[in-house]
């Protein structure tokens, strides 16, 4: 799997986030289980990074996640996830994240969302200001 590229990613979002000393397992590494909780923290402060109403308002629920961990992650004050769209379909769409530690890019992910209905339980159609938004954001799927 080849690195992508900063021309790649233009349109993605910067998270930066702190790793906690309990992130790291007996290697020294942070946890795969913790990169996931990582990413869901980065893709929930940039869904509400602007306060804007209109999105998502009964939430969204994780359809699917892969991760292709491509180096370990270790323990240091902070890590980098870059986020961006990478498909909108009718009911759904996928988040690519990427993780970088020192420049290096250390994890490729995919997340598969469905924005839920008003009963917090079925999956609905996503709305024109969903869909727009989500478009500025779009960045190539992984290879």
């Amino acid at each position: 799997m080849s690195e992508a590229s900063q021309q790649d990613l233009a349109a993605a979002t910067e998270v930066l986030l702190q790793l906690r000393w309990s992130d790291q397992d007996a290697l020294g590494h942070v946890n795969n289980a913790r990169i996931v909780t990582l990413m869901e923290e980065a893709r929930i402060r940039w869904t509400r990074e602007d306060g804007n109403t209109g999105r998502f308002e009964y939430g969204t629920v994780v359809a699917s996640i892969n991760i292709d961990y491509l180096r370990p992650l270790y323990y240091q004050p902070e890590m980098l996830i870059r986020m961006g769209i990478s498909r909108v379909g009718n009911k759904s769409f996928t988040v690519r994240g990427i993780g970088y530690q020192d420049g290096q890019q250390i994890f490729d992910s995919t997340t598969v969302m469905v924005p839920l209905a008003q009963d917090g339980k079925s999956a609905r159609a996503l709305n024109d200001i969903e869909r727009d938004w989500l478009g500025k954001s779009l960045i190539p799927a992984r290879s």
